[in-house]
């Protein structure tokens, strides 16, 4: 992640401490023994805190127990805070909390907390603040020093076991001996953390979103974009997709096919690369270099969601056979290996196994060799570049590719059909073979906002593939989140898990869901998944908007009290919340003709248009939703009994600025006065005025390609 350099001005660090994420391997356990017994985590919900349930640190659970026992023996509070599939965490975790001198350090001087960043991202937002403004960096682990009531004076990252002692001794004498200057350090961070990335003046009265600035926003992107190796130059390579997402809708609305082409080689590199998972399907979560080869290889759900919905957009767009196929493969690996019975998701995969990063995922060419017959082998190992001495390490080989399928075949000279047929049973085979191996751990807490990116991804691959499955398994997690994570007022919850809902939701989780809600809609026109989406916001309105600015915290008004009550507006790895339900409020306006929704929407824009040109893919999000609203959205309803059906035929294509409707009148203002009876008819429609009605798709088609 690409962090920017904040700092605080006119605050001093009285501490030098050099923090960073350390390289090469893993380090073997601590073999200092220690007490066996559970702390407090093993009661913990979350899985990556039951993991450290066998530290010998005495661990606390955010909650007032914590602050209160610091508040009353007067100790500074280390919140320390990573994920499950964070393979930096654990190594920190390795070193030094199950390190009992270490322990004794931290259980004799502070209150520690261990934090799941993915159920608490309010709380993680506050102390990577402070992190990004005391060092100009951040990440995760996160380790913040903070004050009894929670305000955080000092925050770094990664330590490595002598630093970290060291600067336990320091932070604890500073405490006792200068404590003034701790207070007034923990002051000046805590105001710079309150100012950043909140808007609290009012929004433009009536802002107005022209093409012509829109068609200037791809002029600041080309310097970003690796146009040989795809993605953005630099490293390491994050898949960042909704920047690429933003690309296909530019190239929709301009034609610019330098945008397409930027997209297209993305796709094609990050496919063939080591952050793509050859054998299983499904990506990791970022490459290590620039060349997508090496990837930390923790896979997420919310990445993996993501670019389901990328390459299918993509695959409408081009009709590339390649994309089709990383589609299924990757659904097919959310089916297999992180899916609930009952619909939900799962959060991730951890990267380590056996104490070794990567290590169920690599492989020796001895293995391929065992696992296959003589001649299909040989083609594999050619095909995924494996080794003797091996690109990774200890000998092994992280397995990628230079060239497609059809590429292989032809260099070989083989029929392409029985190439494809070859490499297919091929993966099986290393599928089943891997499968003996110990996995790495998932962590099964179903989270509501990541659940909503890969529904809406199962959604896409329906609409561009056509596979019914794809269509059932997203109708079965809406049911379940509508089931377990969703109040009758509009409440959500964040997080399920063995059986039980709990966290409030947070502004990602209503937004994320919202989308979700209104995209499968579009692909069933069951109204009920429509009016659910337009309930949840109307709650988001009730107890996250700032009426002042017209943009929406993070957390509900109803949440608990933390040192600052944060926004998020620069589109990430995820979408920013407030990006993600500006457009939630514009498409509801459309739908239901509410003018106050669409005006809600329109302000929110106003605010971050001056970023869009200079953000780039941290501001793609936005820019998607002014290429709406700048070209003005087509409103499409298809009525009749054949109406699923020429719905379908229609979705095929790539349509980012259409809004689909229909199947009979359901109390919707557009589909007023459409005609059910007899044929099945379609109605293009834009800014409330429509074509005569067509009863062939192609001839809707044509509709959409004419100048209005």
């Amino acid at each position: 992640m690409e962090w920017g350099k904040i700092w605080v001005l006119g605050v001093c660090m009285l501490l030098f401490v050099t923090s960073g994420y350390a390289q090469g391997k893993q380090p073997e356990k601590d073999k200092l023994q220690h007490s066996r017994s559970l702390n407090r985590l093993n009661k913990a919900r979350s899985p990556y805190l039951q993991q450290h349930a066998d530290n010998p640190v005495d661990w606390y659970e955010w909650g007032d127990e914590a602050l209160e026992k610091a508040r009353k023996e007067n100790k500074p509070l280390i919140i320390s805070i990573g994920y499950a599939a964070c393979h930096w965490c654990h190594v920190m975790e390795h070193e030094s909390f199950m390190d009992s001198t270490v322990a004794k350090l931290m259980n004799d001087n502070f209150v520690a907390i261990k934090i799941d960043r993915e159920e608490r991202p309010d709380i993680d937002q506050i102390y990577m603040n402070a992190a990004q403004l005391l060092t100009g960096s951040g990440g995760w682990p996160l380790n913040a020093f903070a004050l009894p009531d929670g305000r955080p004076f000092y925050a770094g990252t990664y330590f490595p076991k002598a630093q970290w002692k060291d600067l336990l001794r320091q932070i604890s004498d500073i405490y006792k001996n200068q404590h003034e200057k701790a207070v007034a350090q923990a002051k000046a961070v805590t105001q710079g953390i309150r100012s950043q990335e909140v808007i609290t003046v009012a929004g433009k009265a009536d802002p107005g979103f022209t093409t012509e600035a829109y068609d200037k926003l791809f002029d600041g992107w080309d310097s970003r974009i690796d146009h040989k190796r795809g993605g953005y130059a630099r490293a390491p390579k994050f898949p960042l997709p909704v920047g690429w997402e933003f690309l296909l809708q530019y190239h929709y609305l301009t034609g610019n096919k330098e945008a397409l082409k930027a997209v297209t080689t993305t796709l094609d590199a990050m496919s063939r690369g080591g952050i793509y998972d050859q054998v299983g399907g499904g990506f990791a979560r970022y490459s290590t270099d620039a060349r997508w080869f090496a990837p930390h290889f923790e896979k997420m759900l919310y990445d993996n969601g993501q670019l389901v919905s990328l390459y299918a957009h993509a695959y409408q767009v081009t009709n590339e056979e390649k994309y089709a196929g990383v589609i299924r493969e990757t659904l097919d690996f959310i089916a297999r290996e992180m899916t609930h019975t009952s619909g939900g998701f799962y959060s991730s995969l951890n990267a380590d196994s056996e104490g070794e990063e990567g290590k169920f995922y690599v492989w020796t060419k001895k293995e391929l060799e065992n696992a296959l017959d003589s001649k299909t082998a040989k083609l594999l190992i050619d095909y995924f570049q494996v080794t003797v001495s091996g690109n990774w390490e200890g000998g092994k080989n992280i397995l990628y590719r230079k060239s497609d399928a059809g590429t292989f075949a032809q260099k070989h000279n083989i029929a392409r059909e029985q190439w494809e047929e070859t490499l297919a049973q091929a993966r099986k085979t290393l599928l089943k073979e891997r499968s003996k191996r110990i996995r790495p751990t998932t962590d099964d807490k179903i989270l509501t906002g990541w659940n909503a990116l890969m529904l809406k991804g199962y959604v896409n691959a329906y609409l561009a593939l056509g596979e019914k499955s794809y269509l059932e398994a997203a109708v079965k997690n809406a049911g379940f989140l509508e089931k377990n994570m969703m109040g009758e007022d509009g409440h959500l919850w964040r997080n399920y898990k063995d059986g039980e809902a709990g966290i409030d939701g947070f502004l990602d989780d209503y937004a994320l869901l919202a989308d979700a809600y209104i995209q499968l809609y579009q692909a069933t026109f069951n109204v009920h998944w429509l009016r659910l989406a337009k309930k949840i916001t109307g709650y988001a309105i009730t107890h996250f908007r700032d009426e002042n600015s017209g943009m929406f915290y993070y957390t509900s008004d109803q949440s608990e009290n933390l040192v600052a009550r944060k926004m998020e507006i620069t589109d990430n790895v995820i979408p920013a919340s407030n990006s993600v339900m500006a457009g939630v409020l514009y498409r509801l306006g459309e739908y239901f003709y509410d003018k106050d929704h669409i005006r809600m929407s329109r302000t929110m824009l106003a605010h971050t248009e001056e970023y869009m040109a200079k953000g780039g893919p941290y501001y793609a999000n936005w820019a998607m939703l002014m290429g709406l609203i700048a070209y003005q959205p087509y409103e499409i309803a298809v009525m009749g009994g054949d109406a699923g059906t020429k719905s379908h035929d229609l979705q095929k294509k790539y349509l980012p600025t259409a809004l689909f409707m229909g199947g009979t009148a359901e109390n919707l203002p557009l589909l007023e006065n459409k005609l059910v009876d007899g044929e099945t008819m379609i109605y293009v429609c834009r800014d409330k005025v429509c074509q005569l009605p067509v009863q062939e798709v192609r001839d809707a088609l044509d509709q959409l390609e004419k100048d209005w």
